[in-house]
């Protein structure tokens, strides 16, 4: 059976020195003893693991050792901006107060709100006292938010006022909760809600907060800090239970694969600098909360965070805070390319347009580059992983647009057979499983999950995936979102790098609908750019003329809109499945 999956070739002719050195010369260059990315080794929970040796130990080292930044500005919200000077002194008014409230190591304190610049402080203050943070997907109903709440055993929880009024019903419902504090409550509050403002003001008062001593509490670096639901589509999301460790390494992971980059150009990398980046991914991800903003952190640098996602308020806030960095899902970098008046706003501040969650068309990697001046990137990593394991970008993501990267220097990949007891050979399919320090301890409260997904410092991920010689993965599916038709394996990166490789496609996916004989079969919903044409003959035979015939799309669906995605940016395929019901059933 053909376990292979299509190659596409460079999208841009690259200097022909390029690269300077390999990955292998690159890493021992930036691992040596005594640099920044040293390595050490650590048993962690029984096993040997590879570490950053420099990587802070603590979310409250990081927090307290970042308030040198002073007066930069940390987050800016509308007209709200707050600096590192300030943040400080709210986060460690809170932690004070929450242990004056009785909070204890290892209690939990759920975070369910928008971005806004008190979810980073309420998130370092519970995490600087060893409680246990919770971020709830503040896209949950009030449903699936009692359902974390209750999973987690939350003893406090933080909510902004949209979130109070969406759990005011059930809020009797949740025993565990001692107290509920609002942020920016729009009404009067009974029972066991109060005003965060109460405790320490609003954004703008944390620079007038006293300097008061910051809460001292034991941590150890493999301590609990999180707990990340996954954003699975099926069942009950699970709750994945993180350490100050798995955070911290994303800072040190970052820096390793930037300097990388420059090296394999022949340049030396430079030492770090703040940056602006435009935020519009929910923190109550590990993408926006592990991988961005802990380097945001650890940098000086400044996030910016809208109330709700605007191309045109994007590009406003663009050019007037120099933004130099933006992104988080493909389709924001679509909307920024194909805006009719992208021409009207100086977006020349713009360095690197990154996103992760999601895949995303070769094309748009060569567009960024062309018509932005600056460099894509993208990465692979998941909840279980607290985000970042390899990471893809300048060049290397030029020279590989379908590949998500090599992994970071102490991260290790292989490829295990569908029994997870045989490593597959090199270029072969297979799920992949991931090691290093930033894979989590577990799935909280669930033993049976954690014992089958956590084996031995491996995490099987689930991801269908092959790595080139080297080391480069390729994600081609979701082990359950492969589609087998007839007993043939299609899989949907496959088809849907092909489709939007069509100048008129900018977002696709595949999904499998039931046929009575063949088991199921591959079938497409694609958006078209703004002003383009196609017709359903014309991209299947597009698709015919590049891959096999079975695993051509018996049916394409037209949307006008881009594809529903879940906050995280992976496509909710299950969503469309329902454009398909005239299909159900149909014979070949």
């Amino acid at each position: 059976m053909e376990r292979r999956v299509l190659d596409i070739e460079p999208l841009i002719a690259l200097d022909p020195s390029w690269p300077v050195i390999s990955l292998a010369q690159a890493q021992a260059a930036l691992t040596v003893p005594g640099s920044k990315f040293e390595m050490d080794v650590a048993e962690i929970r029984g096993v040997p693991t590879r570490v950053w040796k420099y990587a802070p130990p603590s979310l409250a080292f990081l927090i307290q050792a970042a308030r040198a930044y002073g007066q930069n500005v940390f987050t800016i919200y509308e007209d709200e901006r707050v600096t590192y000077e300030a943040n400080y002194r709210a986060v460690a008014t809170l932690a004070t107060k929450l242990l004056e409230m009785g909070v204890a190591k290892g209690d939990r304190v759920a975070i369910a709100m928008r971005n806004l610049p008190e979810w980073p402080v309420i998130f370092f203050a519970a995490a600087s006292i060893g409680a246990i943070v919770v971020p709830l997907n503040a896209w949950w109903t009030a449903g699936e938010l009692e359902y974390g709440i209750d999973d987690s055993g939350t003893r406090l929880l933080f909510v902004d006022d949209e979130r109070h009024q969406r759990l005011v019903e059930s809020a009797p419902a949740l025993p565990a909760v001692e107290r509920i504090m609002v942020a920016r409550a729009s009404g009067p509050l009974e029972g066991r809600a109060s005003r965060l403002e109460d405790l320490i003001g609003t954004p703008t008062d944390y620079a007038a907060l006293p300097d008061v001593p910051f809460p001292q509490v034991a941590i150890d670096t493999d301590d609990d800090a999180t707990i990340f639901y996954t954003s699975g589509t099926t069942g009950h999301p699970k709750g994945a239970l993180g350490t100050h460790r798995n955070l911290m390494t994303n800072i040190m992971s970052a820096g390793y694969a930037s300097a990388r980059s420059v090296l394999r150009r022949g340049e030396t990398p430079p030492d770090p600098t703040p940056r602006t980046m435009l935020t519009v991914i929910p923190l109550f991800h590990v993408t926006a909360c592990s991988a961005s903003m802990m380097g945001v952190i650890a940098t000086g640098s400044t996030m910016i965070f809208m109330r709700k996602w605007d191309v045109v308020r994007a590009m406003e806030i663009i050019e007037r805070e120099k933004v130099n960095i933006t992104g988080g899902v493909p389709t924001i970098a679509w909307q920024l390319i194909e805006h009719p008046d992208r021409h009207k706003y100086d977006l020349s501040s713009i360095e690197a347009i990154a996103y992760g969650g999601a895949p995303s068309a070769p094309e748009l990697v060569k567009r960024i580059h062309e018509e932005f001046g600056a460099l894509p990137g993208n990465g692979w990593g998941m909840t279980e992983t607290m985000a970042t394991v390899t990471s893809h970008s300048s060049e290397d993501y030029l020279n590989r647009p379908t590949s998500a990267g090599p992994p970071v220097a102490v991260a290790d990949l292989k490829i295990m057979d569908d029994e997870g007891t045989t490593e597959m050979p090199l270029g072969e399919v297979g799920e992949l499983w991931a090691r290093g320090p930033m894979i989590v301890k577990g799935y909280w409260n669930k033993p049976q999950a954690t014992a089958e997904t956590f084996i031995e410092g491996w995490v099987r991920t689930g991801d269908l995936a092959r790595l080139d010689e080297e080391g480069f993965v390729y994600i081609v599916d979701r082990a359950k979102d492969m589609i087998i038709r007839g007993g043939e394996n299609i899989y949907s990166s496959e088809v849907e790098n092909v489709l939007y490789a069509h100048p008129a496609v900018t977002d696709c996916a595949l999904i499998g609908i039931p046929h009575r004989t063949l088991g199921e079969e591959p079938a497409a919903v694609v958006h078209l750019a703004p002003g383009m044409e196609a017709t359903e003959a014309e991209l299947q035979a597009w698709v015919r003329e590049r891959l096999a015939v079975f695993k051509t799309p018996v049916a394409i669906r037209f949307v006008h809109e881009t594809l529903p995605r879940n906050a995280n940016g992976k496509i909710l395929k299950k969503d469309l499945k329902i454009l398909f019901e005239d299909r159900v059933g149909v014979a070949a």
